[in-house]
């Protein structure tokens, strides 16, 4: 019996296969069949993104400015104020604290302001003494705005000819409590009439000064009943030299108590309103991740409903060749192509909202790209997650079901 002639085996079919634009192009036109479900599918997320960006954004203009409040009055101011002792006693800062705080080495320039106790200062003399507006009668050395880096808004500042006698500069909270705008008019401080003669401008790091109606050291002695002693000392100190400066200035202003001397520097707690506004805006950026998410759950839901009404197609598309992995990719890049949308959308509005935010409030404009591109790959991210099961739930279909079904 012959052997039967080897007869050739066909080759098995090329697995089918799909190029990533024709299957881009394909997920588009699932979207644009529906702009109407597909518009209010992809604003969750649009909104979702608008937050994140206006968040970071807001946030990174306000840090920028700041930073650049703290680089431009220095972070090399620090002060001195005495404490209390064990028995929680007030203490006081000797009359020579001034002296000897200048002799530290490192220190550039050193003032002080000291509180006339039982004075207020009032529009008339009409008003009662107890209604002191929450202003400070405070006494003043000459050289108080240079080592504050501070500025007179109008008027003079005290000199040696003014500050022994009834004259006294307004800090720029003061003024506007005692509703005075211009130098030259009268208010009420202690028992007598002084004489306005400055208006100073705000003054960041020392806003007691802001609150405060500034008298000259000899008349606050002389007619005010001061002790002369300061209440606080004011020192500018070169950069390199802070650290070392701050930890011999408590020996050095009361050598007798230093355990006593509270020493500080202004610039901390702007730093502290740094990061305090920081961890506040983790608050809004997990809102904005909740509208993320919500947005993602109706990206879900559109394309459940989507492979409802499509069923046909899938059929169709199963019976020509396409296989599983094909229709689940349809769908995948579906939803992602949804949510990117949104996603686009979100960061367009958001950019514009955070550029007029820092020209409104005059802070550098600063843009967080790399939170841009987190907004972006979160919001398609979410669209992929979303579309996992609706994906997976279109490739279960046998084509001669979605057929019956379509």
């Amino acid at each position: 019996m012959s052997a039967l002639p080897d007869t050739p085996v066909p080759p098995l079919p090329e697995a089918s296969r799909i190029a990533v634009p024709d299957l881009v192009r394909e997920s588009a036109s699932g979207v644009r069949g529906r702009p109407g479900r597909a518009v209010l599918s992809l604003l969750g997320v649009a909104i979702g993104v608008t937050a994140l960006v206006c968040v970071l954004g807001i946030s990174a203009a306000a840090q920028a400015g700041l930073l650049a409040k703290i680089s431009g009055l220095g972070t090399n101011l620090l002060t001195v104020s005495p404490g209390r002792d064990l028995f929680g006693t007030q203490t006081e800062l000797p009359e020579e604290a001034v002296a000897m705080v200048g002799r530290i080495p490192g220190v550039q320039s050193v003032t002080a302001v000291g509180a006339v106790g039982e004075q207020s200062v009032r529009r008339t003399d009409r008003i009662a003494p107890a209604e002191t507006g929450g202003i400070a009668v405070l006494a003043t050395r000459l050289d108080l705005l240079p080592t504050l880096g501070g500025a007179v808004a109008s008027g003079t500042f005290l000199t040696e000819a003014t500050a022994a006698y009834p004259a006294v500069v307004l800090g720029s909270v003061a003024a506007e409590r005692l509703g005075v705008r211009t130098p030259g008019e009268m208010v009420y401080l202690g028992q007598r009439w002084f004489t306005v003669v400055g208006l100073l401008a705000p003054l960041p790091l020392a806003p007691e000064i802001d609150r405060a109606a500034l008298v000259g050291w000899p008349v606050a002695v002389a007619d005010l009943g001061f002790s002369g002693r300061p209440t606080t000392v004011y020192e500018r100190s070169t950069d390199a030299s802070v650290t070392d400066v701050r930890a011999l200035l408590a020996a050095t202003a009361n050598p007798r108590r230093p355990e006593t001397v509270a020493v500080s520097r202004p610039s901390d707690a702007l730093s502290a309103q740094l990061a305090a506004e920081t961890a506040f805006n983790g608050l809004f950026l997990g809102l904005g991740a909740v509208a993320l998410l919500v947005g993602g759950i109706g990206v879900a839901n559109t394309m459940v409903v989507s492979i409802l009404e499509r069923r046909g197609e899938i059929g169709l598309r199963r019976s020509l060749g396409a296989t599983r992995g094909h229709v689940r990719a349809q769908f995948l890049v579906e939803a992602a192509v949804l949510s990117g949308t949104g996603g686009l959308l979100g960061t367009a509005l958001g950019v514009p909202v955070c550029l007029g935010y820092a020209l409104i409030r005059d802070l550098p404009p600063t843009l967080p790209w790399a939170g841009i591109g987190v907004g972006l790959a979160a919001a398609v991210g979410t669209g992929l997650v979303a579309g996992l099961y609706p994906a997976a739930r279109a490739a279960r279909l046998s084509p001669s079901q979605a057929l019956a079904l379509g």
